[in-house]
């Protein structure tokens, strides 16, 4: 981490700075070791009263701590204290929304209820066969017979609420290229 002094009324010693940016550094492995992360240090002197303040730009975003005291180092940790929670807060924060990509409601819906040949390829891939649930739970729209054709494009069965009856029906395609309708 670079970090940038700026000094009014006050003056730091080489071994004084050496402790600062062993404190920083800790900062800086925070936000991202691989890459060069600046900061900028601003002490000063208001009457008896120590000032600290220090800002690192982190991904567009500004980190500001502010710490003040009667002796100069405690006025510098406390804003050290104040911009590590802060970075801590903004990487958990960025890493969390750019870990996954965000599934759609047709994407879902399609999981819920898995194809046939899908199910046949996982089996012929894994020894052990599974066991895949389909979420009653999620509001669907019953269809009319025409409409699970419709579906049928893709898949040899489906599985559906008929709108008429309100009925679990399955339709399956069969060989010859008909359908056959089971009602429950």
């Amino acid at each position: 981490m670079k970090i940038t002094y700026t000094g009014r009324k006050v003056e730091l010693a080489p071994a004084e700075l050496k402790k600062l940016e062993a404190r920083f550094a800790k900062i800086g492995k925070l936000l991202d070791g691989r890459r060069e992360v600046e900061a900028h240090v601003i002490l000063s002197l208001e009457r008896h009263l120590h000032l600290a303040e220090a800002t690192v730009n982190y991904y567009g975003h500004q980190l500001a701590g502010e710490g003040s005291s009667t002796d100069l180092f405690t006025a510098i940790h406390s804003a050290a204290e104040k911009l590590e929670k802060q970075s801590v807060k903004a990487r958990t924060k960025w890493r969390d929304n750019r870990r996954a990509p965000r599934e759609s409601a047709s994407e879902a819906e399609a999981e819920a209820a898995p194809l046939e040949a899908e199910v046949e390829a996982e089996a012929a891939a894994t020894p052990e066969s599974r066991v895949h649930r389909v979420d009653h739970h999620k509001k669907r729209k019953p269809m009319t017979v025409e409409e699970a054709v419709l579906e049928m494009e893709k898949r040899e069965y489906v599985v559906y609420r008929d709108a008429s009856t309100d009925r679990v029906s399955v339709l399956l395609r069969r060989r010859d290229g008909n359908f056959d309708l089971i009602e429950a």
